[in-house]
């Protein structure tokens, strides 16, 4: 309290004892501070204390909470309540707790380090068995990187008459006070064709395009198995017969007790696949994006003229492309590590 605002309760308590009222203290108290002069709702508010016998000028004693609430005991109160539900919000833990609101936000951010943030949206939450199945199989890639020259993998994926570019490939340079493009929403076309393809460290190994009215089942799949192994005795020469381990993804087809017994009679080693695993498939993380962005935007007349583009832009693709792709398939330790989490 300002050495002033004693001085000015002294002359509002001299003006009460002579019998000065409120109206007439305050131009007095005006005339002598000016500017500085206690404000009118503060004149009044002590006129009339002093009025009601009011005799010490000074201010009354607190008896509130502290001007801070930031203490080590109100941040031991906020992270036992936030951890004990993560979802509450600023508002609820303040009611919770009888604090201000602001207080708990710096707690919480700055004492705690803490920050609100939506859930990851993940295609499974995975259970503990499957965790540790992940665990084991990329375990053993990293101690068995040489086997991913005899690795064959493959999958199948639509062809569209049309599909439509994405932001990425519609970006233009445009200068500061140049328009900026646009673009129509576009769908992609009803008209598809569905194309197979597999491939090793070298190259592709064999792809074909499957009939309109076709259904892939695993009577489908165990045909396409078997072309399969014509073209790898035919440019594989040295994984025929047995040496060579298909990597697909688990698609019902893929896995049923027929295609298994398939594999048992022809020799024909699977990797074992992680449930909801895309990683290992190098034709859904790398190629099938490569193929399909290349036609992104391109109107085709037919079925007959996708499927020439397509094998042209499949053409274009060396082996050295490839060879680089599979050390890829193999996690770091850091994502093995993370598959236990």
């Amino acid at each position: 309290m300002s050495d002033k605002n004693i001085e000015e309760r002294i002359n509002i308590k001299f003006c009460v004892k002579i019998g000065k009222c409120a109206s007439e203290t305050l131009p007095l108290l005006t005339a002598a501070y000016g500017e500085y002069a206690m404000k009118a709702s503060d004149v009044f508010e002590w006129h009339r204390r002093f009025k009601e016998g009011r005799e010490d000028v000074q201010d009354d004693s607190s008896s509130a909470q502290p001007k801070t609430q930031r203490t080590d005991a109100n941040v031991d109160r906020v992270g036992t309540l936030v951890l004990s539900d993560r979802s509450l919000g600023v508002r609820a833990v303040a009611e919770e707790l009888n604090m201000n609101r602001q207080t708990v936000r710096q707690v919480v951010k700055e004492d705690l380090g803490m920050r609100k943030i939506s859930a990851k949206i993940v295609p499974r939450i995975l259970t503990h068995d499957q965790k540790q199945r992940r665990l084991h199989i990329s375990s053993d890639l990293l101690r068995n990187a040489e086997m991913f020259d005899r690795f064959i993998t493959g999958d199948e994926t639509w062809c569209f008459q049309y599909d439509p570019e994405t932001k990425r490939q519609s970006m233009q340079w445009k200068t500061q006070n140049s328009p900026r493009p646009k673009k129509a929403h576009m769908s992609r076309s009803p008209v598809r064709n569905m194309f197979v393809c597999f491939f090793d460290h070298k190259g592709i190994v064999q792809y074909e395009f499957i009939a309109q009215e076709q259904t892939v089942n695993q009577q489908f799949y165990l045909e396409v198995l078997t072309r399969l192994r014509e073209s790898v005795q035919r440019k594989r020469p040295g994984l025929w017969p047995d040496m060579w381990i298909l990597l697909n993804d688990n698609a019902p087809a893929h896995d049923e007790l027929r295609f298994r017994e398939f594999l048992a009679k022809n020799s024909i080693t699977k990797m074992d696949h992680p449930p909801y695993l895309p990683d290992l498939v190098p034709s859904d993380f790398w190629l099938f994006p490569k193929l399909k962005n290349t036609l992104k935007g391109q109107r085709f007349a037919d079925i007959s003229y996708i499927q020439t583009q397509r094998e042209n832009v499949t053409a274009r693709y060396s082996g050295k492309r490839f060879s680089r792709r599979f050390p890829a398939v193999a996690p770091s330790s850091h994502e093995v590590h993370n598959f236990t989490r």
